[in-house]
């Protein structure tokens, strides 16, 4: 599967459609959050199809489809079932501070009229598109998304995405960090852009003058700019790698403690596009236990590196038997052993690799 997303073109009769949907939609939404938390006081649970169908033929009189309304509230049966479930919070209602933004379909058959930078919409007819390429194959569902930038068409398409691979038994392991982004067990370093970090000045501008729009729109750049980057960073190393092996660093308790920084690095969204496409390539790609790789010799395997918040201004070190680190080479080196299966073993009181 693969998403594709699509900048609408819409008319101001479509334009006004859309949004007229958007608030009906809000208020199914919200009907729903309520159905559910009120008839569970009085022990009265709903399985997915049955809340999908509380409003069956209902569509006409909204002037929406009704896939749509079905999509909706499987929106709100989901979130619901992942509270019970203690998985996420309890969900909010929507309102102007928390506004529903998209407009799903998850049948495929609305809109599989694709043609001449047209798409066509149930109720709304066909609407212009910008041009681009999309890839041959079913179209599985939609969902038309507002953002600061515009109106879009997301996609999702039963067909893998394959690009070209080198062919190679080269084998890597790597440190996610904020200096760098990634340090390759080659040596190699990718940066760290900083997107977020860079535009903080004109974000601050754009809040104190109270220019919602403005700030809006360059938070989506910043997202944007992130997604592109981590994209192309993953796409080159699943190329020259056959094995991956990453660090697993506990990116809750990071962000709690250092925010900003590890949060504008989208780590966690660059794990995901390596693991996905290295199931589609063929590529082998591992979480690793990150526990002392910091600290570990990658040479004999001492534990003689620096450790602890007092440690972090610590960027190269020298073990007793003699090896010089670089702090982010080492660990990536360590992650590497570690994944190919070598460990530490105690030998008379000393640590080494086996």
């Amino acid at each position: 599967m693969i998403t594709r997303e699509l900048k609408l073109k819409p008319t101001k009769i479509q334009e006004k459609m859309i949004g007229d949907w958007l608030w009906n939609l809000t208020g199914v939404y919200n009907w729903g959050l309520r159905k559910i938390e009120q008839d569970a006081k009085d022990s009265i649970y709903y399985s997915k199809l049955e809340f999908m169908n509380l409003l069956a033929n209902h569509g006409k009189k909204m002037g929406i489809p009704s896939h749509t309304l079905q999509g909706i509230l499987l929106q709100v049966w989901t979130t619901w079932d992942r509270c019970f479930k203690k998985i996420a919070k309890k969900p909010r209602l929507k309102s102007v501070h928390n506004k529903l933004n998209s407009i799903p379909f998850p049948d495929s058959i609305p809109i599989t009229r694709i043609k001449n930078n047209r798409i066509r919409i149930p109720v709304i007819g066909m609407i212009k598109y910008h041009k681009q390429e999309i890839p041959e194959g079913r179209i599985k569902q939609g969902r038309i998304i507002k953002r600061a930038s515009g109106w879009y068409m997301q996609l999702t398409i039963d067909v893998k995405h394959v690009f070209k691979v080198k062919e190679t038994e080269d084998r890597v392991g790597f440190d996610t960090g904020f200096e760098h982004l990634i340090v390759l067990s080659d040596g190699t370093k990718i940066a760290n852009q900083r997107n977020y970090l860079k535009s903080q000045e004109r974000l601050a501008q754009a809040q104190i003058g109270k220019r919602r729009k403005l700030s809006a729109r360059l938070h989506e750049r910043v997202a944007n700019r992130r997604k592109d980057y981590n994209h192309k960073v993953s796409r080159s190393i699943v190329e020259n790698y056959s094995e991956i092996y990453c660090t697993n660093d506990n990116l809750k308790s990071q962000s709690k403690r250092f925010g900003k920084s590890v949060n504008d690095a989208g780590i966690n969204q660059l794990r995901r596009y390596l693991s996905y496409k290295s199931d589609n390539h063929s590529r082998k790609f591992v979480l690793v236990d990150s526990k002392n790789t910091t600290m570990t010799c990658s040479s004999c395997g001492a534990l003689s590196g620096p450790s602890g918040l007092a440690g972090l201004s610590v960027r190269s070190w020298e073990c007793g038997c003699g090896a010089c680190h670089d702090r982010d080479i080492n660990s990536a080196q360590v992650v590497l052993k570690i994944g190919l299966g070598s460990r530490l073993v105690s030998n008379g009181g000393v640590q080494c690799w086996i």
